[in-house]
């Protein structure tokens, strides 16, 4: 028989129109695009096989960036400050993803520092309420992301401002990914777990489409400040897992949303660290 694996290494999946079908429900689930069906491998009506759709998920995540970008570029021509601009980008940006990832910080910091019992900390995570931890989580995040973004901005111009922006949300997305793929599902009928984990070569292969673009960025930022990016978001990810591993011995979707929205803080950390 074979493994998740070996299914996903001789299924025909690569094909242009498989890899378009994947896009396009990738980006369906992580943000209320209005994306059309796009070919014969894409049911709007399915979730996505994230054991397969997990390997896109960094070019979904740039794909939902841009526009929140490209709002900010567009204010940077103006008077506008920095901060001022950055803000409206990152306002597009959290009503385009319907704040999903946000809502996953929120939850984990109400769950896993608000409760004792991992039985209750998962319910606290499922509430639609935000205590004390969740609300402080979100202000800290936005304010730290816009604090970031506009010191990249003032520091190497608005332009190498939106390409590390870029690099780092495509970036976050491999992070995801490998918290996904490397803990068990902590609530066996949440989303995560009924999308499928995914696999190894997926995991890889969301390594390397995240790759050209910090590429890209060389253009803008050294290769240290690059190599810091990345390692943040190594870091981040590796320690939420150990984090979520301690506290409900898995992982759930607002596990895999902190984990994005933590990634993404640590690759503006490392970019902004060197001068």
């Amino acid at each position: 028989m074979q493994s998740p694996d070996d299914r996903f290494a001789t299924a025909a999946i690569w094909t242009p129109g498989r890899l378009v079908a994947d896009i396009a429900a990738t980006l369906r689930f992580f943000s209320r695009l209005p994306v059309p069906r796009v070919n014969s491998h894409d049911d709007p009506a399915a979730l996505p096989d994230f054991r397969r759709a997990a390997a896109v998920t960094p070019l979904s995540g740039l794909a939902i960036a841009l526009p929140g970008v490209a709002v900010f570029l567009l204010a940077s021509l103006t008077a506008l400050p920095a901060t001022v601009a950055v803000l409206l980008g990152l306002s597009v940006n959290i009503a385009l993803t319907g704040a999903l990832h946000e809502d996953g910080l929120a939850d984990v910091a109400d769950g896993f520092f608000g409760a004792g019992a991992p039985d209750r900390r998962l319910e606290i995570m499922k509430d639609s309420r935000i205590g004390a931890f969740g609300t402080l989580a979100l202000i800290l995040s936005l304010a730290l992301k816009a604090a970031l973004l506009a010191t990249l901005a003032a520091r190497f111009g608005a332009g190498a401002a939106a390409l590390g922006w870029l690099a780092v949300e495509s970036g976050s997305r491999v992070a995801l990914v490998g918290v996904w793929r490397a803990l068990p599902a902590a609530r066996p009928g949440g989303l995560s777990a009924l999308c499928g984990a995914p696999t190894r070569r997926a995991f890889v292969c969301a390594l390397v489409f995240a790759g050209p673009v910090y590429a890209v960025c060389v253009a803008a930022y050294s290769p240290a400040a690059l190599l810091l990016a990345a390692l943040g978001q190594s870091l981040a990810g590796y320690g939420v897992a150990r984090i979520a591993m301690a506290k409900i011995a898995g992982q759930t979707g607002d596990v895999l949303g902190a984990t994005q929205q933590l990634a993404c803080l640590a690759g503006l950390t490392g970019l902004c660290i060197l001068v």
